[in-house]
């Protein structure tokens, strides 16, 4: 059975930084596209990051240099790495990933996380 859990969500001033991880288990995700998305209550769920199998990152316009994605295939993680965070970063952020070519679009993806809290106050 395929299971991801973030980690890290929490708490923060804005300004400060906060690092999410995700672990995947029940299957190898070395070939997968790996991302990262967030949703605010009532709202669609938006793309923050992405990284393909080989490696290469994407990101939403918003993130404009704060954030960083990174995946370890050996221990079948990925992490996102958030700096200089904005009130509007507030959201439920939640891991994800898919077998096949990178993709923005959150229907794409087959497998999910249950979604970590991140909240960054004024």
């Amino acid at each position: 059975q395929v299971q991801l859990v973030e980690s890290g969500g929490g708490l923060v001033q804005a300004g400060g930084s906060l690092r999410l991880s995700c672990a995947a288990s029940g299957r190898s995700f070395r070939l997968h596209s790996l991302a990262w998305f967030r949703q605010i209550p009532g709202m669609e769920r938006d793309f923050v990051a992405g990284v393909s199998f080989s490696g290469n990152t994407h990101y939403g316009d918003f993130v404009k240099g704060r954030f960083t994605i990174s995946r370890d295939n050996a221990k079948n993680t990925w992490s996102l790495q958030m700096n200089q965070l904005k009130p509007e970063d507030t959201a439920v952020y939640y891991c994800a990933a898919r077998d096949g070519v990178w993709t923005s679009r959150a229907s794409e993806y087959e497998h999910w996380g249950q979604g970590t809290q991140v909240t960054v106050s004024t």
